[in-house]
């Protein structure tokens, strides 16, 4: 965990030095988490200039109903710190994720992942391949 943390604060200070100053985060637990948690680190300890930007599938209500007290006390943390969130609806659908998926790839210019392919159906499958299409780089730590 400490290795991928490690590599994710030294992408993401690449991708500053590159220009990159606005971060968007889908909001999911596990690696979305850890991406929002390094942004906000880093604009805090390391005084960088950038900003967090969640897109969410559906409501906070919605999104956590299932998560634990503490994954949903992270989550609120988060979203208060963040500089703007964006939902793509009020409910949760069957297919509200991939809209957000559509959406983060949409305001992207890099997709910085942490994808294992021979799990092709996760929703980091589909983004990763929605960010592909469009000719998007994509930055796939779990490769490093």
């Amino acid at each position: 965990m400490y290795a991928l943390k490690s590599l994710l604060d030294s992408t993401i200070c690449g991708l500053v030095k590159r220009g990159v100053t606005d971060f968007y985060c889908g909001g999911a637990l596990g690696f979305d988490t850890m991406c929002a948690h390094m942004v906000l680190y880093l604009r805090k300890r390391k005084a960088l200039d950038i900003k967090l930007h969640l897109v969410l599938p559906c409501s906070n209500e919605e999104q956590t109903k299932n998560w634990s007290y503490n994954d949903k006390q992270e989550f609120y943390a988060i979203m208060m710190a963040a500089d703007s969130i964006e939902y793509i609806g009020s409910e949760y659908t069957k297919d509200c994720m991939k809209q957000r998926n559509a959406r983060l790839t949409e305001l992207a210019d890099c997709c910085v992942a942490y994808y294992d392919q021979s799990n092709s159906r996760s929703g980091t499958g589909q983004t990763v391949r929605m960010a592909e299409a469009k000719g998007i780089e994509v930055i796939n730590l779990f490769d490093m």
